[in-house]
């Protein structure tokens, strides 16, 4: 066991500055570092001297991963629900705390931001995507759902976007996350350094950025858009398949598109859009309480622990979801995740 902290905190200049120190897990969030951002972010709220928090990470491959779902897999196969229950309804909470966060919150983000890493930085009021930087909401692959606010953000994308992240898990280079919004700056990654130094003085946070940050450039969501937007207009997933499967000007991309997401967990592809369909209507709060109902049946499902098992554990990318096919999957059975939880909703007061 490494003996360094998982997260680091540091006080330069005007700035507090958060490192996600996991780098050979590809700084995977952790129930810990949940409670340590939490405490660190709390305090920093109330001190005068700190004007901006910059979050950033160590390594060069990821900015975070997402969050530490081998150990939530673990803690479900043993029957623990509580236990893998408190990490998410803490999670939610801290992005909570992100998204009313009183001062800039900077996210230098130079490598996969993912699940639980997205959560961490796209609630914040700026996000800087550098060289290396991959944005993925993957959850549907897993047999989970896009979850740390999704059901907020996404419905808030550009056109259909939102629905093609959540049904594919398809990852958006800098450019293309900075024309969907998902990021709000493209800084090279040879750049971070020099910005980072100049974030900790005195120059306010959006003119510093500014100067910095470049045209975005186009992407494949560029190039792909028009399709999108048409494709993936439907109320039900296999309505967006078929849209995909008779296209004909995007051909090659639609076909390859549709085949992914007949990949992925039929019932996570409802929950995904059903979130992007009704995300729309709800506040943030009432996004972070919709997504902790949804997780508190997933982990007493099936497909979470039978899609870790096939991508993460086993690796045999061979999943055996139940049901197995978009047409088992019962409207009543999407409707009870999103039910009222009583008790045991998620508090964000």
């Amino acid at each position: 066991m490494s003996s360094e902290p998982e997260i680091l905190f540091e006080r330069r200049g005007a700035a507090g500055l958060v490192t996600l120190n996991r780098p050979k897990a590809l700084n995977a969030v952790t129930l810990g570092m949940v409670r340590a951002l939490t405490v660190q972010l709390n305090a920093w709220a109330g001190d005068p001297a700190v004007t901006r928090v910059i979050v950033s990470a160590a390594g060069e491959k990821a900015f975070c991963a997402g969050g530490d779902i081998r150990a939530l897999y673990e803690l479900g196969r043993a029957g623990r629900f509580d236990e893998a229950l408190t990490f998410w309804r803490e999670e939610y909470q801290l992005n909570a705390i992100i998204k009313r966060y009183p001062k800039p919150y900077v996210s230098l983000i130079d490598g996969i931001v993912m699940g639980g890493g997205v959560g961490i930085s796209v609630h914040g009021s700026h996000r800087v995507a550098g060289d290396r930087y991959s944005f993925a909401m993957p959850e549907v692959g897993i047999g989970f759902f896009p979850d740390v606010g999704a059901t907020w953000f996404l419905p808030r994308l550009p056109g259909e976007v939102g629905a093609w992240v959540a049904l594919s898990g398809e990852r958006l280079n800098g450019g293309d996350a900075v024309r969907a919004g998902i990021a709000t700056q493209r800084v090279p990654s040879g750049r971070f350094p020099e910005l980072l130094e100049g974030l900790c003085g005195t120059v306010p946070v959006y003119a510093l950025l500014d100067a910095f940050a470049e045209p975005p450039g186009a992407g494949p969501l560029t190039v792909h858009r028009a399709t999108i937007d048409q494709t993936f207009a439907g109320n039900s997933v296999d309505d967006i398949v078929g849209a995909l499967d008779r296209n004909e000007t995007d051909a090659e991309w639609a076909g390859a598109t549709a085949a992914t997401i007949r990949t992925k967990s039929p019932t996570s592809l409802r929950l995904a859009l059903a979130q992007v369909r009704g995300g729309h209507e709800l506040t943030f709060e009432d996004c972070m309480k919709t997504e902790f109902r949804i997780v508190s049946r997933i982990v007493r499902g099936h497909d979470f622990y039978e899609g870790v098992r096939a991508v993460l554990i086993d690796k045999d990318n061979a999943p055996q979801w139940k049901p197995s096919h978009l047409g088992e999957v019962t409207d009543a059975e999407i409707e009870q995740h999103f039910a009222p939880l009583g008790a045991n909703e998620l508090d964000l007061t």
